[in-house]
């Protein structure tokens, strides 16, 4: 008999998204309230309401033209440069020398080390599962 197999977690982001999307196209195709109107709620209109907004008065410009100008040109000049620029190393070649370094002292460790460790958290959750020491 096969089982199956667990999600990986590229999967559960996708189903994640799919359904953050779908309920954006339910929010998007629905009122946001539907409900059975009473006779007292409808409101029967010969002509359509148009709801004037008034102007809203700014004020002055926080920020001067001259400064939001050059302050623009500095972050097109920065996206510019961004754009251009070659993607980052996959990897960091000093992180790649030190692991090659220190893989056979960190294996060495591990088989001298990692049995008796698993050993004594296996004996101790053994131990409070039974309450009986070990």
């Amino acid at each position: 008999m096969q089982t199956p197999r667990d999600p990986s977690m590229e999967d559960i982001l996708a189903s994640i998204k799919r359904v953050i999307a779908e309920e954006k196209e339910l929010r998007a195709a629905v009122p946001p309230a539907v409900r059975e109107p009473d006779e007292e709620d409808v409101l029967e209109l010969d002509h359509p309401v148009e709801a004037e907004v008034p102007p809203v008065e700014l004020g002055e410009p926080l920020l001067d033209t001259d400064a939001a100008d050059s302050s623009r040109s500095s972050l097109e000049q920065l996206s510019t440069v961004a754009a251009a620029a070659p993607p980052p190393p996959t990897v960091n070649p000093l992180e790649e020398m030190l692991r090659d370094m220190l893989r056979p002292a960190l294996k060495q460790w591990l088989d001298e080390h990692l049995p008796r460790i698993v050993d004594e958290h296996v004996r101790r959750e053994i131990s409070r599962i039974t309450g009986k020491p070990l």
